[in-house]
């Protein structure tokens, strides 16, 4: 709450690397989890796949770490984390329970590494064109959907992560954090109308 108990939000949105890297892992290693969101562009399979019992177990493990990458205080790990060192310090993963993945993904650690960094380059260059316009596109957002409740918005935090999917669209990926699509997010207008049920179920 502000000063006075008024409502107050905070939207942070960004295209975070650990993000971008689970992403670009997940398509790399084939893996269908989140079954909702759709893929990447641009990026898919790399390798063989793993035979049905490990590929499943990979999987979950995946997922597991796909929950402590969007959303880490809410999904903390039950064990110590440990760097995986082809990654640098940009992957951490429990210390026991995810040897499978691990294992999977040092060989694509490289052209994850380089995936990111310029999917991450292609967010922020767009971001700075837009010139201060995310706090526009979300305050008048908000605004619209106060005028339609006839009340103030209800303070709440929201995480917007701006993907290159191949699909336009906003998912729910956490319970405070969406994932947006890159092209919605670059048309003002699209991207206000499919936020504002996001804002309304928040707010």
């Amino acid at each position: 709450m502000q000063p006075g108990g008024t409502p107050s939000w905070v939207i942070r949105e960004n295209a975070s690397r650990p993000v971008l890297l689970a992403l670009y892992l997940r398509e790399a290693l084939g893996i269908a989890s989140p079954v909702e969101l759709p893929r990447l562009r641009d990026v898919g399979p790399v390798g063989e796949r793993l035979e049905i019992d490990r590929h499943d177990l990979l999987e979950r493990q995946w997922r597991d770490w796909w929950a402590m990458t969007v959303e880490p205080e809410a999904h903390p790990s039950a064990v110590p984390l440990e760097l995986v060192d082809a990654f640098e310090t940009e992957v951490a993963l429990p210390i026991s329970g995810a040897e499978v993945l691990a294992a999977a993904i040092v060989p694509h650690a490289e052209a994850a590494r380089a995936w990111a960094e310029w999917a991450h380059d292609g967010y922020r260059n767009a971001s700075a064109a837009r010139r201060g316009d995310s706090y526009r596109a979300y305050a008048g957002t908000i605004a619209e959907h106060e005028r339609e409740v006839g009340r103030r918005a209800h303070s709440f935090e929201l995480n917007v992560e701006v993907v290159p999917l191949t699909e336009p669209g906003v998912w729910w990926i956490g319970s405070m954090t969406v994932a947006v699509t890159d092209s919605l997010r670059s048309d003002a207008s699209a991207f206000d109308d499919a936020m504002h049920p996001i804002i309304a179920e928040l707010a």
